[in-house]
């Protein structure tokens, strides 16, 4: 028995250590803003976004000059043997040529421009979609917010329970000592004991996970949370039907979809684009430096030394007007129309995934909330069945088995309502993000949002630079 206190009570001490009295109190909003900025998947989507942006400057490079200097040595020798045999000469020359060469795309039949365009609204689509990680970031958050709370809560309620049936065990032993009992009544009693202890076991796991799951989202663990509070009112709408209307409108998953295919829509302009002819310019300018030099040995005369200096410029226009490339460019043309279509297809297919979230979550919200009124009345009448059937036990008109079954329904009742506490809050949240309105903005998080069109406007025009806009 000393041993089971031992073992119970570190388990009870196990079960404290996340909800000391000391330790700060955490809000879900302040949750929200750690996760906001820690949440490593959120920052490697920002990260990639900007990544995204450069794909505009890259578009851009079709109609830009590209200069290249370049440079040639050259040297020869010879000897030359003429037909008596008597007479030779050596000769040998060097060449030095510097020079710069330009090129320049004057037409490449819309190309770049509509690869420009491309690139742009995968851009948008991008930022889209990092909105939409926001939001499943934000949500995750509520989630293991809410998630370590509940199985807190569970958890105290089963050491509670463990708490009751020690004393029931106690109080049935006693009346078995005395007579006022029976055999069975102290076995069913540590019966219950032992399955108290292996749920706290459990619950006590169950929290360790939860936690986990928290320093994985927030970035930071979890310390006394408090009571989860409801978004605004004003992201909520009062009906379902407006909650649809704003989702097709608002939702990001669907407004990247739309970008998406205005891409793919460009892409096919550019891919025709290679059916048209294209005007080119080139120039060079050369600095040649040569050297000669004739050393006749047959006659013993010195040598003959030349040398010239050469500047030489040349510019070159070429037009360059495609009859056939093998079906390659047909092809793709084709296959670019294709694209097109497949991305329509997935913006009607992303409106229904939204649309069945939006109802998913609304009737999961009003359940929440109906099952938390229900869940409640439950608890204080369970609770007020236990106390009844414990004073009925005392003078003998209830068994050892109806106190142990009544603490039953307390608990059952309790964890219940705790689960409908945590998802009434999810729900909410979840509502939230199914309509697109999930966003530290709208849920006035003490945090600096993340403005993506910063960066993109830093490079989308840049002609030259190695470093990034934040210096890196």
């Amino acid at each position: 028995m000393r041993k089971r206190s031992w073992i119970l009570a570190a388990v009870s001490s196990a079960l404290l250590v996340g909800t000391a009295p000391g330790a700060s109190a955490e809000t879900l909003r302040g949750a929200l803003a750690k996760a906001y900025t820690n949440n490593q998947d959120l920052n490697s989507a920002r990260a990639q976004l900007r990544a995204t942006d450069e794909n505009v400057t890259q578009a851009r490079a079709g109609l830009r000059p590209t200069v290249a200097a370049t440079a040639d040595a050259q040297a020869s020798r010879s000897r030359t043997t003429f037909g008596d045999r008597i007479r030779s000469s050596d000769g040998r020359s060097e060449a030095l040529v510097g020079g710069i060469q330009i090129n320049q795309t004057i037409f490449d039949g819309f190309q770049t421009p509509n690869n420009v365009n491309a690139q742009q609204a995968q851009v948008r689509a991008a930022q889209e979609n990092l909105v939409n990680t926001v939001q499943n970031t934000l949500l995750s958050t509520v989630q293991v917010y809410m998630n370590v709370r509940r199985d807190r809560e569970i958890a105290a309620f089963r050491q509670q329970n463990l708490n009751f049936l020690n004393e029931q065990v106690r109080a049935a032993d006693a009346r078995f000592q005395v007579g006022e009992g029976t055999r069975t009544d102290v076995a069913q009693a540590q019966a219950e004991q032992a399955l108290a202890t292996a749920l706290l076991n459990t619950a006590l796991a169950q929290v360790a996970s939860s936690e986990a799951q928290y320093l994985d989202v927030v970035g930071d663990p979890p310390t006394r949370l408090e009571a989860g509070n409801l978004p605004p009112s004003a992201i909520i709408p009062p009906s379902v039907a407006r909650a649809l209307d704003i989702s097709q409108q608002e939702h990001p998953a669907i407004l990247a979809n739309q970008f998406a295919v205005d891409a793919a829509s460009f892409l096919v302009k550019a891919a025709e684009g290679r059916l048209l002819p294209t005007v080119a310019v080139q120039g060079s300018v050369n600095n040649t430096y040569a050297l000669s030099e004739s050393d006749p040995d047959s006659n013993q005369l010195p040598g003959v030394v030349n040398t010239q200096n050469e500047i030489s410029g040349t510019v070159t226009a070429r037009l360059t007007v495609p009859i056939y490339q093998g079906g390659l460019v047909s092809s793709q043309v084709r296959q670019a129309k294709e694209v097109v279509s497949q991305r329509r297809i997935e913006v009607d297919g992303i409106r229904d995934q939204v649309r069945s979230a939006v109802a998913t979550a609304w009737a999961q919200r009003q359940a929440a909330v109906a099952n938390v009124q229900g869940y409640t009345a439950q608890v204080s009448a369970a609770q007020l069945a236990l106390n009844g059937v414990v004073e009925e036990r005392n003078v003998g008109q209830r068994t050892t088995l109806d106190v142990l079954n009544a603490q039953s329904d307390v608990i059952t009742a309790q964890i219940l309502l705790a689960g409908a506490q945590r998802d009434a809050v999810v729900a909410a949240y979840q509502l939230a993000s199914a309509i697109g309105r999930l966003s530290p903005q709208r849920l006035a998080l003490n945090v600096e949002a993340y403005e993506p069109e910063e960066h993109y406007q830093q490079v989308q025009d840049k002609w030259y630079g190695l470093r990034t806009p934040d210096g890196r």
